[in-house]
């Protein structure tokens, strides 16, 4: 939250009778404070039915006023790269995570994602939709040269090109509930990935979709 003291630019979320901004999943404002949610309703609250701010809600603010940003992060000589990891949202079907056996199956991953729709999409909820790369609205050129570039990187010399993973906390139960926690939870499967890029070879096992 320190990220966006100031400097920040705020779009759909409600704001707050003493000049702040609110969205849900904050602590309640202190007492007698008012909510203005983002049409505009004055006095919101949580029997209004309706949500205090947009569901794709958003803040765009400078990176450089994150606290914890690595000094590094605009170094010209750029960091080297462990792991890629993919991810979109998938009630069923999809493990919580799994690594690609090769560079070329990574690539495979992320070319044949699909994910639920969310909020920032044109389509409602609930459809799974093709996302490659969880890249769909954001393509600038034609899918199968950006594709090609991907792989081409498997054919350059000297190249020690990153392992390539693939996440879904999204995957629910038969009582529609999500089965992961998520949040801090997934410092765990982060966990996991980092010891598989440091080599540990005895906690993963190879199955028909790669290294789980």
């Amino acid at each position: 939250m320190k990220t966006i003291e100031e400097n920040t630019i705020f779009t759909n979320v409600a704001e707050t009778s003493d000049g702040g901004f609110w969205w849900e999943g904050m602590e309640q404002p202190p007492p007698g404070v008012k909510i203005k949610s983002w049409l505009g309703d004055e006095n919101w609250t949580k029997d209004s039915g309706k949500p205090a701010a947009h569901p794709n809600s958003r803040f765009c603010t400078p990176a450089r006023q994150c606290p914890i940003i690595d000094a590094a992060w605009e170094d010209p000589k750029g960091v080297p790269i462990s792991a890629i990891l993919f991810g979109g949202r998938r009630p069923a079907g999809v493990p919580l995570v799994y690594e690609a056996f090769n560079w070329e199956h990574g690539v495979f991953l992320g070319s044949a994602m699909r994910s639920e729709a969310t909020a920032a999409a044109e389509h409602k909820g609930k459809v799974i939709m093709h996302d490659p790369f969880a890249m769909r609205p954001f393509f600038g050129y034609n899918f199968t040269e950006y594709q090609k570039h991907w792989l081409s990187f498997g054919s350059k010399p000297g190249l020690k090109l990153p392992k390539i993973f693939h996440v879904n906390w999204f995957r629910k139960g038969s009582n529609g509930k999500f089965l992961w926690p998520g949040f801090g939870e997934n410092s765990r499967v982060i966990d996991w990935i980092c010891r598989r890029v440091d080599g540990e070879a005895n906690i993963a096992q190879e199955s028909p979709i790669g290294l789980v």
